[in-house]
Order: structure tokens, then sequence, then C-alpha cells
């Protein structure tokens, strides 16, 4: 796996060669102290150089979120709910958004999925209550696990649960890699081309899009890890450069990583110290933006008070 791994279509952007790639369109913007870029890869070519799908991935950025600054929490929780709300397709009956939470809870880093599950608002079983409020839209929600807990793909659950309950919409929700570590903890990539179950991890799973589960798969993330070699090869080229040497180390830096970070044990990842609070406060954002996009007629208080 290259050393510039990412799950971030924007620092695939930033790191293919050349800058302006046919096929693919960038634009930076800034709301409320949160940097926003939107890149949208509309052919193949381009699809194929960045190693990402074809669609639009937005990406939002607030350093502040670090600091657990409360405004800062509450703008990206605005604001994501309002490019959520943007991208979903209309309500025009009572089938439901399904929100699956990818991940193991039971390893920090990529237990953002199943947090976000924990807090969400799911309504599908009230609607038909005589106390249900107006105005409600049908949510459901799940934590598939993982394969080597529960013996069971994630797409294979998915793909059940779609044939069960019919939803307009899938919103997924899983934990990513970044190629730079000071976007980890602070930034969230909303896309409406699907997901890879374990992208995170680098455990590749069976994709899951609109081709193959059959209804619009959108797809949120932040990235809670980076690479091993991704730090080791900044690090050794940050030593280059201070030494004003301009040579090209590509291949000592791939024996470096072949001889330090691979082995038997396979590829390794690292995570902030920081990282339990990391997920707690990313679960509360991401959960409180799904809930204000899909819930618009109800109050923050309101949502609050029916998952007590």
């Amino acid at each position: 796996m290259p050393a510039n791994r990412t799950d971030l279509a924007m620092e695939c952007f930033e790191n293919a060669d050349g800058g302006a790639i046919p096929g693919a369109q960038v634009s930076h913007w800034e709301t409320d102290g949160i940097e926003i870029t939107e890149v949208q890869i509309t052919d193949n070519e381009a699809a194929q150089l960045l190693n990402k799908p074809k669609g639009t991935y937005l990406t939002l950025e607030c350093p502040l979120l670090l600091e657990r600054d409360p405004d800062a929490r509450l703008g990206m929780a605005s604001l994501l709910a309002e490019e959520i709300d943007r991208i979903l397709p209309a309500a025009d009956d009572d089938s439901p958004v399904l929100v699956v939470g990818l991940g193991n809870r039971s390893i920090t880093p990529d237990a953002l999925g199943p947090g976000v599950v924990d807090r969400t608002l799911v309504t599908r079983h009230m609607l038909g209550a005589p106390w249900a409020q107006s105005g409600m839209n049908s949510v459901c929600a799940v934590a598939p696990g993982v394969l080597g807990i529960t013996g069971i793909e994630s797409m294979e659950l998915v793909e059940a649960l779609v044939k069960a309950v019919r939803p307009r919409a899938i919103l997924c929700v899983d934990s990513l890699a970044a190629r730079d570590s000071r976007r980890i903890g602070c930034t969230v990539q909303l896309t409406d081309t699907g997901i890879q179950p374990g992208a995170g991890v680098g455990n590749h799973r069976r994709a899951l899009t609109r081709e193959s589960v059959g209804v619009p798969v959108i797809s949120l993330g932040m990235p809670t890890v980076i690479y091993a070699a991704t730090l080791a090869r900044d690090a050794f080229a940050w030593l280059a450069d201070g030494q004003g040497d301009g040579e090209n180390h590509e291949e000592a830096l791939a024996d470096m990583e072949h001889t330090l970070l691979g082995g038997q044990i396979g590829e390794m990842i690292v995570t902030p110290r920081e990282i339990d609070a990391i997920i707690q406060d990313a679960s509360g954002i991401i959960a409180s933006a799904i809930n204000r996009a899909l819930q618009p007629t109800l109050s923050d208080a309101e949502i609050a008070a029916m998952m007590d």
C-alpha cells in the first residue's frame, strides 16, 4: 500500500502530480470558521488517477474541534446537517432512511460508526403511535459489527436490511485514514459515492454503493488514523530538505518501509493518544448533524427528550 494512503478526496488531489486534473474540479471556501473543500470527479480518467469513484466529495475542516470549542462544534453540526439535507433524496412516502454505523466498537479509532448509531434518533417504530409528532421522518439504524466478530460481512447484513425495510437512502458512517495527521479529529468528509467498509484501517471489504444495494448511499467519515509509513516518509523528507538534499530517495524510503514497518504483522497505523475523547466528540457532532437533517421539524431539545 502506498505511503500516501488516504481516504480523503481532497488529499488525493493534493498528492496528484501536476496540480490541475482534467475531469476533476476543486473549490474552496470558508463559512463561520469552517474551511470547506469540494472535489467533483466527473470522468473515469480522473477517478482512476485519484483512486476515487466519480462523484462529489465535500470536506469540512475545523481545527477548533480539537480544542472542544462549543461554538465550533455547534457550527460543524449545523453546517453538516445542511449538507446532508441537500444531498438526501426527497421523502415522497414513508420509506425510512437507514443509518449504518460501520466499524468495530471494541477498537477505539474504528468505533466512530457505532458511536454515531448509539446517538441517532430512530423513529421507524414510532410513526404509528398516537403520541408520535407530526412531520417526523422514518429513520432506522444499525451497527452491523465486523466480519471477525459476527462472521457476517457488513454488506450481507445491509443487503438483507434493504430488502426488509426498503429505505429511500442509506447514510453510512465510518472511520477514515488521513494523509496529514493535522486533519485527524477535526475533518469530516461527506460524499454521494458510497463507502468501502474497513477502508480507514486498511481492511477493505465489499463496497457499499448505489450500484451494489440499489438505493442512494451517502457516506460520512472522519479521519482517526494515519499510516506509520506516511509519518516515517514525512520525517525522512523533512530531514533531507533540512540538509539541502535534493536527491530522489524513493528507493531508500521503500526499503525503510519494508524493513521497519512491514513484515508479518502487516502495516501499522497510528492514532492520537486522545482518540477516546476524539471519538466521543465526533460521534456527538455527526449524530447531531444526522438528527437535525433527518428531523427538521424537531428541536434539539425534542430530539434529546425522545432519546432519553
